[in-house]
């Protein structure tokens, strides 16, 4: 069978879609209201079921990179046991919805029909977990996150985002030199990125108490004067610089120059009301 691991997000979707949305079609038609939530509910239900197999198949097809990832094996295969049983679940389901199809004129077939909305209701219970685990895996253990298409950049990309909230986090947390270190790290992966170059400077300002050194960087940096976006977190640098260094007045001069170019940015407004 041809690889299809890259397509499992999209056919993990498919089957919670169909799947949801069929049962609860099944458990409408047990009132007896609506000829259509018969075939509509079996329909549903069946293709829920052969989208089950083959979100379960590109599963275990593309587990081999996230399982690698430290810590992440036992999340690995927890998903993919719950996986494994909604997949059976479904498709011991759509055996019943075939019958119900076949026999919907009989008594065995609403019968039948109880049977398939009882059933339906631990299946709701096994998508979820199963959805549930795969979201701890890709949220928790970034599972598949830059590794599914195999492009370096994506890989470049995770680890930046990375970099970021955990140079955040550690800010946050206090452990200044932490961040700084990660912030070198991100400035060495994009260093021609403004964004990244901001971040250094902040780095400069707030976990190392550089303000002359992030002073000077300030200056260096070629932006736009009218750049909507640059121009006001230059600013804003610049006045957390210089309040640093011991110069509020300099802050001020700065700030209201912005304020007047920029009059709706929120974040100059409160920086400015925020000075003595």
């Amino acid at each position: 069978m041809p690889n299809i691991g890259e397509f499992h997000p999209q056919l993990v979707h498919f089957v919670i879609g169909l799947g949801v949305v069929g049962i609860l079609l099944r458990i409408a038609s047990l009132a007896g209201r609506g000829a259509w939530l018969n075939p509509a509910a079996a329909v549903l239900i069946i293709l829920s079921a052969g989208f089950s197999i083959a979100a379960a198949t590109s599963g275990d097809q593309a587990h081999g990179p996230a399982e690698r990832v430290p810590g992440a094996r036992e999340a690995v295969q927890e998903h993919e046991h719950w996986g494994h049983r909604t997949r059976n679940l479904l498709i011991a389901l759509a055996g019943v919805e075939m019958l119900i199809l076949i026999w919907s004129s009989h008594r065995a077939g609403r019968v039948l029909k109880v049977l398939s909305a009882g059933t339906g209701l631990v299946a709701l219970f096994f998508i979820y977990e199963t959805g549930e685990h795969g979201g701890e895996l890709v949220y928790s253990y970034a599972g598949g996150v830059g590794t599914r298409s195999g492009d370096p950049a994506d890989l470049s990309n995770a680890l930046v985002a990375a970099l970021f909230h955990k140079a955040r986090l550690d800010r946050d947390s206090g452990r200044a030199e932490d961040a700084a270190r990660l912030t070198d790290e991100l400035a060495r992966l994009r260093p021609d990125d403004p964004t990244v170059k901001f971040l250094v400077i902040e780095s400069k300002i707030r976990d190392r108490n550089d303000h002359q050194g992030a002073l000077a960087d300030l200056r260096m940096m070629q932006v736009a004067p009218d750049d909507a976006r640059l121009a006001p977190r230059r600013a804003l640098l610049t006045s957390q610089a210089y309040v640093g260094a011991g110069h509020p007045d300099s802050a001020k001069v700065v700030l209201t120059e912005a304020a007047r170019q920029f009059p709706n940015n929120r974040a100059i407004q409160d920086a400015l009301a925020k000075l003595p």
